[in-house]
Formats: C-alpha cells, structure tokens, sequence
C-alpha cells in the first residue's frame, strides 16, 4: 500500500509534524507560568464573600489531616514504621482542599505573587494582600472550629484522641527559629506542588499526596494544617493562645511565606520572565 504521506505538501506535512511534536511534549515553563497567572488574576477579582467562603471550606477540610493521621495512628501497633504509614492520613486534608478548588493560604504564596512579578504596581501589591489577608483568616477560622469540634465532642473514641493529642504537640516541639526553617521547607514544598500541577494531569492527586506526605513525615510546619493541632492543644488546657501565636503562628507563617514567595515564585519568575515580556 501506498504510504499517503509520500503524496503530501512538503510544508504541510511540516507543519502537521510540528503540531504533533508540540502536542505530545511537556508544556515549557512559559507556558506553566502563565497558566498559574492567569488563575491568580481570576483570584484577585474574586469578590471578599467567595474568597472567605472558599478559605473556611479549606481550613475546615484541613482538619482531616489530623483525623486522618491520628486515625491511622491509632489502628497501628507501636513500632517506628508507624509513622510512615499514618503519615499517609496527613494528605487527606490537602487532597481535598486542593483538587476542590478550595483557597489555601500556602497555594496563595505563588498563585497571586506572579500577577505581581508581572506587573509590579500598588494596586496590585494592594489585591493580593487583601486575598491573603482574607484566605488566611478564614482558613484559621476554619481550623480552629474544627479543633473545637474534635475537643468537645465525642465523635472518635477516647483511644483516637489521645493520638489526636499526642501528634499536636509537635507544632510546640521546636524552637522559634527552627519552626520557622521547617516551615520554609513545607512552603516551598507547597508552592512547587502548585507550580507541578498544571503539567501534571491524570497524575495530579498523586502529586499532592507524594509532596504533602514529605511534609509529613518530615514534621514540617504547615501554618493552616498545624493551625489545627496548635488550637486543639488550646481547646484541651495543655496550651494557651499566647502560644498559638507566638511559638506556632509566626514562625511558621514568616516560613511558609519565604519558601513560597521567594523560593518557589521569585525563583521561577525569574527563569521565564525575559520570555514572558
């Protein structure tokens, strides 16, 4: 049989070529920035009401990291490798966070910062720390009711929340500044997960679960998920707000912010910037 091809425009064929190459290749960093981008503009533009509800939905699903690792936990024998395992129940929380198209303040860190790199005046300084401002505190607030719930309710047995108790304490285990560098690890942790997601395709879940569970097993410093522990530590008497503040939120917020911002957004910002303008 004759191959059609043969008979074919030598430049048609050309440009069929091409289009077939550019298809199957992974997409340029180009084009992963601008998609990042062009989502931060539609979240800059969201009105206050959508970006609270959103970011209470986030820090109310965050709360089955918790669940989710205690859980495990619980159902485990005492044996090193136990973490290894439970630390798979951490994921849950930003699993559905991130495939519901929920506002997570960490995510924030890269999203909206791009439109800034790409135009860099106050207004837009102005919109993206009114998004934070507005995502971090509903998440917070979705946290902390969440913890609420869990230590003043008797959903789980009493043998789960001794687990719940027991992995909390890690948010106050470590001094300022050294839950602040684990922090910075967990956010640029985060933001990269952010920027791998729009090449990632049908792999998408497993990429959340693959770089979360480093987060976890790494007993890194997440400032929304450890939101959770720190308050439920505050809910049970073995913890005050003073130390919700001062030994786990700011250290791990200043962290989260630096991985993200300047190692994840600024550093890829960098690479693509003189093709971008």
């Amino acid at each position: 049989m004759r191959d059609p091809t043969k008979d074919a425009d030598p430049e048609t064929r050309k440009q069929e070529v091409a289009e077939e190459v550019e298809e199957e290749r992974w997409p340029s960093a180009v084009i992963i920035h601008e998609v990042i981008r062009h989502e931060g503009v539609e979240d800059l533009a969201r009105t206050a009401s959508a970006l609270a509800l959103s970011g209470l939905a986030a820090g109310l699903s965050m709360g089955f990291s918790l669940v989710g690792e205690g859980v495990l936990l619980a159902h485990l024998p005492e044996a090193k490798w136990s973490e290894l395992v439970s630390g798979w129940g951490y994921t849950l929380g930003f699993l559905i966070a991130v495939m519901g198209r929920q506002q997570l303040f960490t995510e924030n860190t890269l999203t909206p910062v791009l439109p800034l790199l790409h135009d860099r005046t106050l207004k837009v300084l102005v919109q993206v720390l009114r998004l934070w401002g507005i995502v971090l505190a509903a998440n917070l607030v979705g946290t902390i009711l969440f913890a609420a719930a869990l230590a003043h309710t008797e959903v789980f047995d009493e043998s789960v929340r001794e687990h719940f108790r027991k992995l909390s304490h890690h948010v106050f285990a470590y001094p300022f500044w050294t839950t602040c560098l684990k922090a910075v690890l967990a956010g640029w942790l985060l933001a990269l997960m952010v920027w791998l997601l729009p090449s990632s395709g049908d792999a998408r879940p497993f990429v959340i679960l693959i770089l979360t569970y480093v987060i976890a097993v790494g007993n890194l410093a997440h400032v929304v998920a450890g939101s959770v522990d720190a308050a439920y530590l505050v809910f049970l008497g073995e913890a005050t707000w003073g130390d919700y503040v001062g030994r786990f939120f700011l250290p791990t917020l200043l962290g989260n912010l630096f991985g993200g911002v300047a190692l994840v957004a600024v550093l890829n910002w960098g690479q693509v910037a003189p093709d971008v303008e």
